[in-house]
């Protein structure tokens, strides 16, 4: 009896799946690797050389010690502000928002039109949307204008140069940019909720707020831990808007005679130590700042999502 040929189906798994190991490796994870190593050199300047040293100096002189004037922890801090002024009206406009499109007892039209409508914002390039708004509020621009003829802009140098406004104005932009996006994802995870639990609501006579506290709500958690986590993440990586709209707003002098601007987040700070044409080039330092803002995300998404992970029946 002749043996039939068999046709092994699982090399061809590991050929599809080679091109993404590939491409992780040399894009992802040698690139993760070589900033741990440059953040473990540092550079010092000893007459005209410089002298780089293996070891822990560029953490002890700049992340936790006085030489930057804890630069990276105030750039921290403005990055968070930054990601929760444009996160929490965000996530409750899209919500609303989502909760109103898919309520079967609206039936609203159109709803497809002003999903696109409201999505736009977030396919149009950062480039232009930093340089619309400058060019809104510069000095000369027409909203600074009308605020100046209302007299709440007596500053002749214009609204920008209160780091406040620029604070509030970049928080908007990425409201802006980014809302339509949760909205959408939101709506999906709504639509995926089984239909006949609202309609065992609606015969009970719930009313559309009992339906979205009580069903979509808690139904709804794991799309919105994801949406948290991965807001976090791309909000602590902030840069595009921040660096087109002004640059970094007005300077914040440091203690140690260092300055550093009032909009200026982790990834503007370390672009500036690691490009030609924005200072003293330091990979080092800018390095270092990567690897506390690497274990920073981490943690704030491990924390985000051990607070909105569900809970098992036995309590773990």
């Amino acid at each position: 009896m002749k043996k039939q040929k068999t046709v092994e189906h699982g090399k061809y798994g590991v050929m599809f799946i080679v091109p993404f190991f590939l491409v992780f490796f040399v894009f992802q994870l040698y690139p993760l690797i070589y900033t741990f190593y440059n953040s473990l050199i540092y550079s010092a300047k000893n007459g005209r050389k410089v002298v780089e040293t293996f070891g822990f100096g560029n953490f002890t002189n700049y992340v936790f010690g006085d030489k930057a004037g804890g630069e990276v922890w105030k750039a921290l801090a403005i990055t968070a502000v930054l990601w929760i002024l444009n996160f929490i009206p965000q996530i409750l406009l899209s919500l609303v928002l989502a909760a109103w499109f898919t309520d079967v007892r609206y039936k609203l039209k159109g709803t497809g039109a002003f999903k696109v409508i409201m999505y736009m914002p977030n396919i149009i390039t950062a480039a232009t949307i930093g340089f619309l708004f400058y060019s809104l509020f510069e000095n000369y621009g027409p909203f600074t204008t009308i605020l100046r003829n209302m007299g709440l802009v007596t500053n002749p140098t214009g609204i920008l140069s209160h780091g406040w406004a620029s604070l509030i104005i970049i928080a908007f932009i990425q409201f802006w940019m980014w809302y339509g996006n949760t909205m959408i994802v939101l709506c999906a995870g709504i639509l995926g909720i089984n239909p006949a639990l609202y309609e065992a609501a609606m015969v009970d006579g719930a009313s559309s707020k009992q339906q979205f506290f009580k069903i979509t709500l808690p139904l709804l958690k794991p799309i919105l831990q994801y949406t948290l986590v991965t807001s976090a993440i791309g909000g602590l990586q902030m840069f595009d808007i921040p660096q087109l709209f002004n640059g970094g707003g007005p300077q914040i002098i440091t203690e140690s005679g260092g300055s550093i601007n009032s909009t200026t987040t982790v990834m503007m700070l370390i672009k500036k130590y690691s490009t030609q044409g924005s200072g003293a080039i330091d990979l080092g330092r800018a390095a270092a700042y990567s690897v506390v803002l690497f274990i920073v995300t981490m943690l704030v998404s491990l924390v985000f999502y051990k607070l909105t992970q569900e809970k098992s029946k036995d309590g773990r």
